[in-house]
């Protein structure tokens, strides 16, 4: 499955990259309603909620050089929207109390269906990059994050230092931030608290 979406994803990024506004479409058909929907969580409006979908797909289109084919589009079209939703927000709440109005008006409303997606993606492209990590920091990184040893127990269980250890997770960190900036794709939260 996971390989079918990823060449899905790559033949579509590839002809959208070429300007085939054929593929363009096919995004827009796909995710429009998602991403409508997302705003429409904060707004309860649907001229502002139709706005964001317009311009999170006007900046695809306008940065699709910049898509690489080897991860998935959803989440890098998900982060757009949601860097475009904040910023029509906080042009929106231009004073104090236009600003405690729209904050009282809003309800978080989940869709965990949208979010298993969002966070599917995520984790997939996740492991895409940390399997592109050299051994040893993949090792190091998934002792330290994922099973929870101190930078002591790893050194005990991979017969190194704790300097190395220390090394090679700053370099397993320093990457996998690299890696999330080309994207354009927001740190998952378990990623972005690894960094402080």
């Amino acid at each position: 499955m996971e390989s079918v979406i990823k060449s899905f994803d790559w033949d579509l990024i590839m002809r959208l990259r070429d300007g085939d506004e054929s593929a363009f479409r096919e995004v827009y058909d796909q995710y429009s309603q998602r991403i409508y929907g997302l705003a429409y969580q904060f707004f309860k409006n649907k001229e502002q909620s139709k706005e964001v979908v317009q311009e999170t797909m006007l900046r695809l289109w306008e940065h699709r050089l910049q898509l690489n084919g080897e991860y998935p589009l959803a989440p890098w079209l998900f982060t757009i929207a949601r860097r475009v939703t904040l910023n029509m927000l906080r042009q929106t709440a231009t004073s104090q109390a236009a600003r405690k109005k729209l904050w009282l008006t809003m309800h978080p409303e989940h869709n965990e269906t949208e979010e298993a997606i969002l966070s599917a993606d995520l984790e997939r492209l996740t492991t895409l990059m940390l399997n592109k990590l050299p051994l040893q920091q993949q090792m190091v990184f998934r002792l330290s994050r994922f099973e929870g040893l101190t930078y002591e127990e790893i050194a005990a269980r991979m017969q190194i230092s704790v300097h190395t250890v220390k090394y090679h997770l700053t370099g397993a960190l320093k990457t996998l931030r690299t890696c999330f900036d080309k994207t354009e794709v927001l740190l998952p939260a378990l990623l972005l608290s690894m960094f402080y």
